[in-house]
Parts: structure tokens; sequence; C-alpha cells
């Protein structure tokens, strides 16, 4: 099976570099689960200005050759560019799970054009999740917002779990590091304060 050359990860290509950007509206659309290179080819079609960083993967095949896929940077979202039609738009798709408004646009815009500035240099670029295992958080939004817990990783998720503490069980959730807030690392001791 081929290999299919990279396809682009920002619409129009100069989305980044315009003067206007931090006047416009931004979006986090948070993808069906591998929906983001269908999003983006959808948006392209609609002229929706969007970006979703690609990453280039180097693995060698069960025949010893190097094959290079393009994944997307972060795992179903795609940021996309414009007011509420733009939204609507994107939604329309069929490729969206929720969409989410960007606040703070000008950080928001800074960050992308810094990772884009890392991208074009071709350097190695590993993920790092921001909230750490351990750590308590709180649920912001979603069907759980208010729920608090602790981080649990588990290969590629992020699992809240929510316990009973002095039975020391508890159940656990799947969740993305964006609709958690940090409240700090847990404390280790016993919960009667027993060492």
């Amino acid at each position: 099976m081929p290999i299919l050359p990279p396809e682009p990860d920002c619409h129009p290509a100069d989305l980044l570099t315009g003067d206007d950007i931090l006047e416009r509206g931004w979006w986090l659309m948070y993808t069906k689960s591998r929906q983001e290179k269908q999003l983006m080819r959808r948006l392209r079609q609609a002229d929706v200005p969007h970006y979703a960083p690609q990453i280039a993967s180097r693995r060698r095949s069960p025949a010893g050759r190097i094959r290079v896929t393009y994944q997307p940077l972060f795992a179903s979202y795609v940021f996309v560019c414009g007011d509420d039609e733009a939204r609507y738009q994107s939604v329309c798709t069929d490729c969206v799970r929720q969409a989410s408004p960007i606040e703070d646009v000008e950080q928001f815009v800074t960050d992308l054009r810094q990772i884009q500035s890392l991208i074009n240099m071709d350097v190695p670029l590993t993920i790092e999740a921001r909230i750490e295992p351990g750590e308590m958080v709180r649920v912001k939004s979603g069907v759980f917002a208010g729920y608090e817990g602790v981080v649990l990783k588990r290969t590629q998720e992020t699992r809240l779990l929510v316990c009973v503490r002095f039975m020391e069980q508890g159940v656990s959730v799947k969740l993305d590091d964006c609709q958690l807030l940090p409240l700090g690392k847990v404390d280790s001791r016993p919960i009667d304060g027993r060492d």
C-alpha cells in the first residue's frame, strides 16, 4: 500500500502570518476518532481557514524500509479560524464531536506560530502532556464538569480516577487533558493521617 504525501495542514498557507489574524475568532474542533484529515479536506473545500499541525513519523517496515507518514501533532484536534459561520460549517462536516471557542486568541496564535516554526525546522517533536499522573484535577467541561479526581495515565489516553478514599477503590473515566483543570499533586499519606 503506497504511503500518501503530506496534505496541507494550514489553509490558507499564510493563515498564521496575516496581521488581521488576532482580530478573528478561533475555535477548537474536537474531532471524531481519526477524522482530523477528513475534516481538513472538507474545510479546504468549503474555504474555511484552519490549522492542524502534522509531523512526520518514521517507522521501519517488516521488509526493513523506512516509511514516513504524516500524523496530526494533536490527535483529534483541528483549529478553525472564523466566526459562527465557520464553526457551523465545521460541525456540519460530521467529523466534529465538540466545538469550543478559544478565549485568549493572542497567546493562542503565538503558540501556533511557534509550533509551526518548529515543524518547519524539521526537528523531532514529541507531544508532552501538561497534566501529570497523580495530579489532582477538576473537570472543567463536558458531562463530567465539576467532578474532581486523580489523573491516571495509560497508553495514549488520560483517565480520571474518582475514588472513595477510605476504601482505596474507585472508578476511572477517559477524558482529554483540555477538559481538566490542575489542582496540584495528591498527598501520598494515608487519608486517616497514619504513616
